[in-house]
């Protein structure tokens, strides 16, 4: 079993809360004991259940579910297309879903692909990568380029423009999305438009100051997130032989990847890795922007999607999207 011990108190002054934010933190007052998979398995499903079955029986998209070789084994991915399909060539945001590394499925995350629908006409694919711990190192990357790399290859057959294919993570799928992308300029492609990196993984050294600030709590924490980096790398966690493939911040060079719009919120302990992430991506002559949102914990928009800045946020986000999509068509 797979689990670790919460590590100690936040020792470090930290940015407050959003006043909706601290109003549920106080609400669940506490953190818990350990983290396992299993049960960090059981809760993430409880949670996405409602949003995945509210996305399958929405009539303004179909959802289809297409088995493609993967590295190892067959992979899963699903679909999404507006129902109501007008022209030929669609735009497409192909999508990698959160969970740690080691919960959620393909369809975390992916109701929003009703609003890419109806916002950019866009279809979506999301995969089934495989998951820590039964998948470590590279192994999930590899799933995700993998059928990326498909898709690459059948953007005729699947109805998607070529010039519109932009490659989006959330969480623990930004991390796999940055990794993706680095794999899809290091190997050849497929062309990418852009690249989104909501609330990404980038790290796994824990060793920021948003780290130590935000090491407890009830939203996603770096005890957590060292749990969750241990199963992806066991051992070699924090150590000198972890590749970008893996941990994307430890990339030198992030010249060649393409436009990037990165996000987080202030009161995460992801904020600094992505911070150093996006002057990494300046460095190497990415055009690149971020948003560091106030007052949020990881997941905000989840969390509190009514609260301003969460509104915010996802306005801003579609907003970079469609400018992509829409100045390459």
């Amino acid at each position: 079993m797979h689990k670790i011990l919460a590590g100690p108190a936040d020792r470090l002054p930290r940015p407050p809360y959003d006043a909706e934010v601290d109003a549920i933190f106080r609400a669940l007052d506490g953190t818990p004991e350990f983290y396992e998979v299993e049960k960090l398995r059981r809760d993430t499903a409880a949670r996405i259940r409602p949003l995945t079955n509210a996305l399958l029986t929405d009539k303004s998209v179909t959802v289809e579910d297409i088995t493609i070789p993967g590295p190892r084994r067959d992979l899963t991915v699903s679909v999404v297309r507006p129902a109501a399909t007008t022209g030929d060539q669609h735009p497409c945001i192909f999508y990698i879903h959160g969970g740690a590394l080691v919960a959620a499925d393909r369809f975390a995350g992916l109701d929003t692909s009703v609003i890419w629908a109806r916002e950019f006409n866009a279809i979506a694919i999301s995969v089934e990568y495989g998951r820590a711990p039964e998948n470590t190192g590279t192994q999930p990357a590899e799933d995700c380029y993998a059928a990326l790399l498909w898709a690459g290859k059948h953007l005729s057959e699947l109805g998607i423009d070529p010039d519109r294919l932009l490659l989006y993570g959330t969480s623990a799928g930004g991390g796999l999305a940055a990794a993706t992308a680095l794999m899809a300029r290091d190997k050849g492609g497929p062309k990418l438009c852009g690249l989104v990196l909501e609330c990404a993984m980038l790290d796994d050294r824990n060793e920021k100051v948003s780290s130590q600030q935000f090491s407890t709590g009830p939203f996603y924490n770096s005890t957590l997130n060292r749990f969750a980096w241990r199963c992806l790398l066991g051992e070699r966690v924090g150590g000198s032989s972890v590749t970008e493939y893996e941990a994307p911040a430890r990339g030198q060079d992030l010249s060649g990847l393409p436009p990037t719009y990165l996000d987080c919120a202030s009161a995460e302990p992801f904020r600094d890795e992505i911070v150093a992430f996006a002057s990494k991506l300046w460095e190497g002559g990415v055009q690149a922007e971020l948003h560091v949102w106030p007052g949020g914990p990881h997941g905000y928009e989840r969390i509190v999607p009514t609260a301003p800045f969460a509104k915010m946020a996802s306005e801003t986000r579609l907003a970079w999207i469609r400018r992509t999509f829409f100045q390459t068509a």
